[in-house]
């Protein structure tokens, strides 16, 4: 296949839902699906609607900015509060709610908090304004680590002096090894995350299979992939398969990108513990940058208070990112919470599990299960 609108054909995604159905049998089965971009497609495209009801996806902690604690938050708003600093990050996360307001909340204040597209976005700002700090909330899985690394690095080679990296870079496998070690959830596989995938490769997986005997599918991003990925995962268990496989190929190596695994390992070293949100602190699971850097360490040259913060006790935005709840059966969404007026990380961002639920799924209907995979018009907005 070489155009987009052939990973949406309706007819072969038919097919392949009915392939799915024959072969599930009337076993229960429940695959998770790691990464928010995953759990978007599902939903916008209906995929649930077209898998039997015996086949089950669950959403795991996959989205970058769902993950984040609310004490980080609070950290970076101490950071951008402080004067002389201009504050830069990702547009999802200016909204991410902390204990007393957002980033957002803190511009509104006054703070000088700019939304950027790319960490060299928040380094041309520190070119441009030499007489202000510049920091970038840096956040995002593997997938996005390789472009704060060369920003990091070149602001080092060319010793721009007023530009720091707040790290809040995670990774993938830790909190997948935290799911599997939880005793409330039952799974028979994994699609395994594209992005990701595509910086680490498809190895990093094989603990799971081997240890733990779940399948992984790396996966791409559009419907056919997806339902393809979970056949691929059914076949596995009933041939008596563990094994990681790549059904994105065309986008992940085996190996991964090499020069995007060396940059990251030039800038950054694991931390010994990070806290995530809903799984709380997991060792060895996010980066900081390495000690010959500490002059860009934001973590470093600001005060943060670096305190642990829980999140509010209507907010069940832990349990979705675990998969234990599905975002529907949380007591304030679509009521308290909304993409308006967001409680929790997964309604604010993009890629969360109930920004995906509220947008495309609280009003699907079974009866349209077929007429969502049609493409979109050319010059349709996604």
């Amino acid at each position: 296949m070489k155009f987009v609108d052939e990973f949406r054909d309706q007819a072969v995604a038919a097919a392949l839902a009915r392939r799915i159905a024959e072969e599930a049998g009337d076993r229960h089965w429940k695959i998770m699906e790691v990464c928010g971009g995953h759990t978007h497609t599902i939903y916008k495209y209906g995929i649930e609607d077209l898998l039997p009801p015996n086949v089950e996806l669950v959403h795991g902690p996959g989205c970058p900015v769902c993950v984040i604690p609310m004490g980080r938050v609070d950290d970076g708003i101490a950071v951008a509060s402080t004067p002389g600093v201009i504050f830069t990050c990702f547009g999802d996360m200016m909204r991410v709610p902390g204990s007393r307001g957002s980033l957002l909340d803190a511009k509104a204040q006054g703070a000088d908090v700019r939304m950027v597209y790319s960490p060299l976005d928040a380094l041309r700002l520190a070119y441009q304004n030499p007489e202000r700090e510049v920091v970038f909330y840096a956040i995002g899985f593997e997938t996005t680590a390789p472009s704060t690394a060369l920003t990091l690095l070149r602001a080092a080679e060319e010793q721009v002096p007023n530009f720091s990296i707040f790290c809040n870079h995670v990774m993938i496998i830790p909190p997948i090894k935290a799911i599997l070690d939880s005793p409330d959830l039952r799974l028979d596989g994994f699609l395994g995350p594209g992005h990701v995938s595509a910086v680490i490769g498809i190895r990093p997986y094989d603990f799971v299979a081997q240890r733990y005997h779940k399948p992984v599918v790396v996966t791409g991003f559009e419907p056919l992939d997806i339902l393809q990925g979970v056949h691929m995962v059914i076949r596995q268990v009933l041939e008596g398969r563990c094994e990681v496989e790549n059904q994105y190929t065309r986008i992940v190596a085996a190996d991964g990108n090499p020069r995007a695994l060396e940059v990251i390992r030039r800038a950054f070293k694991l931390r010994p513990h990070f806290e995530w949100r809903g799984l709380g602190f997991i060792s060895l699971s996010a980066l900081a940058i390495r000690e010959e850097y500490a002059r860009y360490d934001a973590e470093l040259r600001f005060e943060v208070p670096g305190v642990r913060v829980a999140d509010p006790k209507a907010c069940q935005c832990g349990e979705v990112l675990k998969g234990v709840l599905k975002p529907w059966e949380c007591k304030v969404f679509g009521t308290a919470c909304t993409p308006e007026t967001p409680i929790g990380t997964c309604m604010v961002s993009s890629e969360g599990a109930c920004a995906a639920y509220y947008n495309f799924g609280r009003f699907s209907r079974a009866d349209s299960r077929l007429t969502v995979l049609q493409p979109e018009a050319p010059n349709a907005r996604q």
